[in-house]
Parts: structure tokens; sequence; C-alpha cells
């Protein structure tokens, strides 16, 4: 097995506690893999010298930090060919999904393949080193394994989801029918994949859940049948997702349809578990929030989407106080128009306390207090990082992803502290700076033991041809629309 040594960082942070300001910041320290996994980490005083000697590369990490890989909770990789499209750049939800559906229909597995490829290179070249996708359109030939294609040729961790809709505009859904399929297919399809891709292993580099879209695009009945096609795979950890509690329209169509909240309606499907994650979460009430911490369900938190289409502030801190598990997501990228997982975890810090300060005021042993008295310690810039990474790992059932210790998946980013934009703020500290100044690019990504960003650059593709080829389909995806 290959070895590789990442030798006298400035600074490792570990995350290896479930208290984020107790995980281990361990200085001038060394961090030594064999095969996909962490064989020792510690002081780089103390590294035995047989490891040293070992080591097939060693990477100089004087003047970085090093972190677990980062972990992107939710995704719509297909929809970076529809970034910054006119026509739905100021559109809330509801009015933006139908403006982009016709665009979306005309999708082709070459437009998957590259735009997950291009979707997985911006989250690799932020330090992100596991994501899932939701793919729920399947037009033109379109199949999951487009995607699965895509993430196993750029060398990224990957949790493939096989979305779905069935309920088209005539049935009183949202999207057009001409993009909603059967649900006998959707459910054998499911159950193929499942059975040919996903693997339960320790590392896995490929699972496979199910994830019906949205309470807007899918019929009760498949959300009940896709829990129980996967939770009949016992053992085997195949997962639940889907969009919930997003925007007021969200909730008004809830309780138009079925006369639930959000929450009510899922646990009326069985969709609340320690199997389930859900995307966006905005509007939970407290009786939601109740209801996931009992569950322990988790919420891919998604502050870059929910800020472009004007859904509001997710209540992060409330969740993760009640014990919510809770993950961040950068979204699709035509609702965030962007894939940094370490913009993204800056967002949730900022927006945070700035939703704090726009809270209510609160009497508290008869005294009242104020949003912002309480402010800026509604997320510290350790809760951000320990979102991004123990959290989303814990947000897809992983116990292998999230933190750095022997045992755990070599899956980690290396910053470089000496760059312009931790200036004046890595001397002080250097993973508050991560968080807090200009989000910078990873200088190394590794995932399962393989370097695939190296000094800025990807090295697993060629970067210029993709985003060339990227572009073209963009342009003619969005040209066969008109």
């Amino acid at each position: 097995m290959r070895t590789l040594l990442i030798h006298g960082a400035s600074c490792i942070a570990t995350l290896d506690h479930a208290d984020p300001a107790r995980g281990r910041e361990l200085p001038d320290a060394s961090l030594f893999v064999r095969g996909h996994v962490i064989e020792w980490i510690g002081p780089a005083a103390e590294l035995p010298p047989t490891l040293r000697e070992a080591a097939d590369e060693t990477i100089d990490a004087r003047g970085h930090l090093v972190t677990p890989g980062l972990v992107n909770t939710h995704h719509h990789m297909v929809q970076s060919l529809t970034r910054a499209i006119p026509g739905v750049q100021d559109a809330e939800l509801f009015a933006w999904l139908r403006g982009l559906y016709p665009i979306w229909a005309g999708l082709t597995p070459e437009m998957v393949r590259v735009s997950t490829q291009v979707a997985m290179a911006e989250l690799l070249m932020s330090g992100c080193t596991t994501s899932s996708d939701h793919l729920y359109l399947y037009p033109n030939g379109v199949r999951l394994e487009d995607s699965i294609a895509g993430a196993q040729a750029i060398g990224m961790r990957f949790v493939a989801t096989r979305g779905s809709m069935s309920v088209g505009q005539s049935a009183g859904g949202l999207p057009p029918d001409a993009v909603v399929e059967r649900e006998d297919a959707i459910l054998k399809d499911s159950q193929r994949l499942i059975e040919t891709w996903h693997s339960a292993a320790h590392g896995a580099m490929l699972q496979v859940a199910l994830a019906p879209c949205s309470p807007f695009s899918v019929s009760p009945a498949l959300m009940k049948a896709s829990a129980e096609l996967a939770r009949s795979f016992k053992g085997q950890g195949v997962r639940l997702h889907t969009h919930l509690a997003e925007n007021d329209h969200d909730i008004a169509y809830s309780r138009e349809k079925f006369n639930r909240t959000p929450a009510q309606y899922a646990q009326e499907l069985g969709w609340l578990g320690d199997d389930v994650w859900h995307a966006h979460c905005v509007k939970l009430d407290d009786e939601g929030i109740s209801l996931f911490a009992a569950s322990r369900t988790g919420v891919a938190h998604c502050p870059c989407s929910n800020m472009r289409l004007a859904s509001g502030i997710a209540p992060v801190r409330r969740l993760l106080d009640a014990g919510v598990p809770v993950g961040l997501g950068v979204d699709g990228s035509a609702s965030n128009d962007g894939a940094h997982m370490v913009n993204e975890a800056r967002q949730a810090l900022l927006l945070a306390r700035v939703g704090r300060a726009l809270q209510p005021p609160e009497v508290r042993n008869g005294k009242t207090f104020f949003g912002c008295d309480l402010g800026p310690a509604e997320m510290t810039a350790r809760d951000a990082l320990h979102l991004a990474t123990r959290g989303g790992a814990q947000v897809l059932g992983r116990s292998d992803i999230g933190h750095l210790a022997p045992g755990m998946c070599a899956d980690f980013a290396l910053f470089d502290l000496r760059t312009l934009g931790f200036a004046g703020g890595a001397v002080h500290d250097p993973v508050a700076s991560l968080l807090l100044c200009a989000s910078p690019p990873a200088a190394y990504t590794v995932v399962n033991g393989r370097v695939v960003v190296r000094e800025g650059q990807l090295s697993t593709v060629d970067l210029g041809p993709l985003v060339e080829r990227h572009n073209r389909l963009a342009r003619a995806l969005a040209e066969a629309a008109r």
C-alpha cells in the first residue's frame, strides 16, 4: 500500500471530539497515511523515524493548516449548467423552479457527467472530500450512472441519491408533466441501483440513497414505498433524503394538500429517523424541531441557497441545542451560483449571527434580552467548521470520515496560511481565520489517501478542457429550451 506523510503542519485541527471546542488542535504536527486510512497523527517531533523513512511521498506542510475533508450534504450538480441564467436570478423557490424545469428537461447523459465533474472540481478545490448529490431528473436516457461515472473519474467520495418526481402539474404538483416518471419505474430503478452500487463497507467511496424530490413533486405513496425499500436492505445503511420546509410556499402547500406541517407529514410517512436527512428546514417549527431531535433526523443546512432565494434563516442553533444532527450543503449551483465549501461554512457562521440579531426579545429570569445581546456566540468559527466536517459526516451516517484520527479515512485538506487572505489572521488563530477571513482555496486535498488537488491544481482531470466542454453544453441546454 502506498504511504503518504503530511509533515510539520503549522496546525492540524483534528475535530476529534463531538464538542467542537474540545477537538484537538495540534501545532507543528504530522500525519501519516498508509493505503486509504490514517495510521498516525501527532506532534512532528514525535513522528517515529520508521514512518518517516517508510513514506512514499512527503508533503512539506510547514505554513499550512490541515483540516478533515469537508462534507457536502446537499447538492444538485447538474445545475452548474444553469448558473446565473437570466429570467430566474431574482425569483423565489417556486417561481425559480417553474422557470428552470423546462430547461432541465433537455439534460443529456453527457451533460450530467460533465456537470458532475465541474461541480466536484469546485468542491475538491475548496477542501471538500465527500459530497452527496440529489439528481431527480432523468430525461433523454439520463441514469444515475452518469453521475457515478463523473465522480469515479475525478476521485471524490460520493453519496449518489436516486431522486425522483412523480406528481406533475396535471395532478396538482409543481413540475411539468414532461419531467415526471412512473412510480413503479422509479422504485424498480432504485432497487437496481442499491443492489449494483451501494457499499456499506468502512471507507466506501460510493453509496446510494433514495431521495424523492419534495412533498410538492411526489406522492405520499412513493414516499412510503421508498422508505420501505431503503429499510429492506437491513444493516446496509441505505439512507433517505428529500427537501422539507424550505420556505413559506412550501409550508402553505403542505398545509393545503396534506393538512399537516412538513414535519408532521414526514412523521406520518415514516420519514423521520437516524437514517433520514432533510434539506433546508428553514421553516421548521418548535414541534418539528422536537420531532427531529427525538428521532435523530438530520438536516442539511444550505445558507447560501436560502439567502439567494430569500427563503429565510434556518434555526440552526436551536436545532443543534436540541440534539438534531446538522451538516452543510452548498445546494444546487443554480440556487447558490457557487460550490465553495469553506465559503458555505463562513456564510453559515455569519447568517446565524445576523439571524440572532433579527429574533424578537426574550425574557429570562425577569430580564429582557434582545437578539443582539446574544449575537456572535450564536455560531463560532469552530462551530461552523464542525458543521462542515463532523456534522456532515453524522448527517450522512458516516463514522469513518469527518475527523482526523488513526483508523479514519485519509480525507483531509491543507490550506496555505502564508497567502494573502490569511495575512494578519493566521498568526493569531489559524483555525478561526479559515472561517472568518476571505474563503481560501485548498492547497492540497486528499481523498482516500490520494492527492486529488496538489498546490491548488486539480490532479485527476484536465480542468481547462472540462470547463470549455461544460460551457458549450450549458449554452446548448439553454438554447434548446428557447
